[in-house]
């Protein structure tokens, strides 16, 4: 008969990725070992081993609960703009502050999405680069409606990969703590979006929240 999980397997497996999360953004992927991720965590090398089977076992859990994530934030964001009524371009602007928010936590997981996915095995690496895909076909519906007078589907790809291009890789360069927080950068992007795609010389569409 299977020994239940503690009421504490969980916390401890999230205790676990966060660690492991530090180790290969500060080490690499690569260069990471099982044992420098249980010295970490302030534990043994075979109590780690209790949790997770192998380096690469961490690696796809932590990727699949962080694309797992984020796409709960675009479902989040939809049904938020959904009860508030807004137009398309404010839903827009919150997908946007959502991702911000979420990357100024989540800065460690997101430096081992855009890095590692690409160490993971054949079928666990397919699951999150589909992932990925969906999240980046969700961007793409968002800036459709929000401006469909501007976005074509010659265009759209382009303007879609623009966006990221601008959020994807603050984790490069924006601190928490520095000039200028995650909040504040959000509000430049809205703006960037609108006075590009809305029209040259106007205003965010909304005040932000």
């Amino acid at each position: 008969m299977a020994r239940p999980k503690s009421a504490t397997h969980d916390l401890k497996r999230d205790q676990i990725l966060d660690v492991a999360a530090r180790c290969f953004a500060a080490q690499s992927f690569p260069a990471a070992s099982m044992n420098d991720i249980a010295t970490a965590c302030g534990t043994s090398k075979a109590r780690l081993y209790h949790y997770y089977e192998s380096k690469e076992a961490i690696l796809f859990d932590l990727l699949d609960r962080y694309t797992q994530r984020l796409l709960a934030l675009i479902g989040e964001a939809e049904a938020r703009a959904q009860r508030k009524n807004l137009s398309e371009r404010d839903a827009l602007s919150e997908l946007v502050r959502a991702f911000l928010a979420e990357y100024e936590t989540s800065a460690t997981r997101h430096v081992a999405l855009v890095s590692d996915t690409k160490f993971l095995g054949a079928v666990q690496r397919t699951l999150i680069v589909n992932r990925q895909r969906d999240v980046v076909a969700a961007f793409t519906r968002f800036i459709r409606r929000a401006y469909p007078e501007r976005v074509t589907p010659a265009n759209q790809t382009a303007l879609t990969m623009m966006l990221f291009g601008m959020i994807n890789w603050t984790f490069t360069w924006l601190r928490p703590g520095g000039p200028m927080s995650y909040g504040a950068f959000a509000d430049e992007v809205v703006v960037m979006l609108e006075r590009g795609l809305g029209g040259a010389g106007q205003g965010p569409h909304s005040p932000p929240s």
